[in-house]
């Protein structure tokens, strides 16, 4: 075994053996809880990082019998940037709730689970072997539904963190069903040679492997019509909120599309489908979050919406631009979840009615806040512009107008909902009576380094496309930042789509609240302010499973 491959697993053995590190800490020592909690938190931190300085094709094998082969882990450019994103923003995160959680009972249980959860994503990307992804794929699922119901003496965080490993679950199974016809008619679960013998499965051997990735995916990364969970998800600590919006769990499933996409692209139906899920996606999540009271509710309509868009991406053709943009959200979403928990730890809701004024009371948070904003409208120079148009623009070339008009109107409604949220935030005047208390030195800094984030990461870009672009075997689009930004401004639709995120800026000032539009439109509110009814579809779903196994218990003695 050499240094390299141990430089590899690390990523995934320093948050695990902080996790079990963690767990032996005795209950109510608080102060050395945090601590270590920030060191294993750095050490994840420093190993991804140290990946950089490995060759990409560093591999790990460890056999484990002929069935399943050798656990195997592999370095590319997609799962390098995930666990980048993972490990880093994770950190932050731990760092984040050193202050956040000061004075919270079951320390060691909760920094335990977001260790065990970003070693967990570290392995599902750099696995090399579907099975073993598919393990890490269910860690994953167990984690956030542990972490969802960390508060465990409320109801709604506990039926959110059920509910969310149910429907995850209904992906886990599609999952799992293309794995194992892929090992059947490739003879292997390695991926990387699955790839190259595409050519061995039938057409309709595919397309069933591929329905069963796209219902991954789609629960995985909350697609209509399985995304309800994922607002629900809010009611876990705001920390757990960015950790899975921005770095680990909704990754999965656009991660797996993007692996998987060379050896599905060619079928008939992938390409419009991917683009067509995108798109409702991107668009209803968008009209929910315009419509959403609840903070950190907009914000998971939010992440919803630009999931879509990566899908969309995918679709489309574009595996770089659906990257670079989920390199992109995951950092101006980090951002936005950690300041809405600094806001909310300051004034204690999640009520945008009762804030408001905030912007001459907490102003380093509205600086922050407006970054992240920023970054998530697509204004220019921030970094959701460049990987915004990017799709846009690939979308107009190889995919459908009207899907490529829908989701121009989309990037509009989310200009709109950024400025609706920050000025219910900080503008107007002070709806809750009450004044915040100072936000810490400990929860500041991580919004300082995510900021600067926003403002530097679309530098990454032409980087970003050459390294993706040798992993699939295309050019890339552009060699230098010049090239890049040539290619963006030179195009028509830019300017468009500049104009249309103006207009729902703008929009939103004329309108100064939400009942503007609602006297206009009520029935459109009203179903956007109850999901649309996919709500309630899922609920069936919980309640069928539910009493499926209500009904399997029975069969079971209970003697081993």
């Amino acid at each position: 075994m050499t240094i390299e491959s141990i430089l590899l697993a690390a990523p995934i053995l320093f948050p695990w053996l902080g996790s079990i590190f963690i767990t032996l800490i005795e209950e109510g020592k608080e102060k050395i809880t945090h601590t270590f909690s920030a060191i294993f938190g750095i050490l994840t931190a420093a190993a991804a990082i140290g990946l950089l300085f490995i060759p990409t094709d560093t591999v790990l094998n460890l056999p484990t019998g002929i069935f399943l082969g050798d656990f195997a882990l592999s370095l590319n450019t997609i799962s390098l940037m995930l666990a980048l994103v993972a490990s880093i923003i994770g950190s932050l995160a731990i760092i984040f709730s050193t202050s956040y959680m000061q004075n919270e009972k079951q320390l060691p249980r909760y920094y335990a689970f977001i260790l065990l959860f970003i070693g967990s994503m570290n392995g599902l990307v750099l696995s090399e072997n579907l099975f073993y992804t598919f393990l890490f794929w269910e860690m994953t699922a167990v984690c956030s539904y542990a972490l969802i119901s960390f508060y465990n003496d409320n109801p709604d965080a506990v039926r959110g963190g059920i509910k969310a490993f149910i429907i995850t679950q209904f992906g886990g199974v599609g999952m799992l069903v293309g794995a194992f016809l892929l090992k059947s008619h490739t003879g292997t679960f390695m991926i990387s040679e699955i790839l190259n013998a595409g050519e061995a499965v039938s057409s309709q051997t595919l397309t069933i492997i591929g329905i069963g990735f796209i219902f991954a995916a789609a629960a995985k990364s909350a697609q209509v019509p399985l995304h309800t969970w994922l607002p629900d998800a809010m009611e876990a600590p705001t920390p757990i909120s960015a950790l899975i919006h921005a770095a680990t769990m909704v990754n999965a499933g656009v991660y797996l599309l993007a692996r998987f996409n060379g050896i599905f692209e060619d079928l008939p139906f992938w390409q419009p489908t991917l683009i067509w899920l995108g798109v409702l996606t991107a668009f209803l999540a968008a009209t929910m979050a315009a419509v959403a009271f609840d903070l950190k509710r907009v914000l998971a309509y939010s992440t919803v919406s630009q999931l879509g868009y990566m899908v969309y991406a995918i679709g489309a053709g574009g595996v770089f631009e659906s990257q670079f943009h989920l390199l992109n959200h995951a950092i101006f979403k980090a951002l936005l979840f950690l300041t809405a928990g600094a806001i909310i730890h300051a004034v204690n809701s999640r009520e945008m009615r009762l804030m408001g004024g905030l912007r001459h009371k907490m102003p380093y948070l509205f600086v922050v806040f407006l970054i992240g904003t920023a970054g998530l409208a697509g204004i220019p120079i921030f970094n959701g512009f460049w990987s915004k148009d990017l799709i846009l623009e690939v979308g107009m070339h190889n995919g459908s107008l009207i899907a490529w008009i829908a989701m121009v109107l989309t990037a509009m409604i989310t200009a709109y909902y950024c400025a609706r949220t920050t000025y219910l935030i900080f503008f107007g005047h002070s709806r809750s009576g009450r004044d915040p208390h100072k936000v810490s030195i400990v929860m500041k800094t991580p919004l300082a380094i995510l900021a600067l984030g926003v403002i530097t990461s679309w530098l990454l870009g032409p980087s970003l496309s050459g390294l993706i672009a040798g992993l699939t075997g295309e050019h890339a689009h552009f060699q230098t930042l010049g090239a890049m930004a040539g290619l963006i401004f030179s195009n028509w639709t830019t300017y468009l789509t500049l104009f249309l995120l103006l207009l729902g800026i703008y929009g939103f000032y004329k309108l100064k609240t939400i009942k503007g539009i609602a006297y206009e439109a009520p029935f459109f509110i009203r179903l956007a302010e109850h999901g649309y009814g996919f709500e309630r579809l899922n609920q069936i779903v919980v309640l069928f499973t539910s009493l499926m196994a209500d009904g399997i218990r029975y069969l079971h003695t209970g003697i081993l």
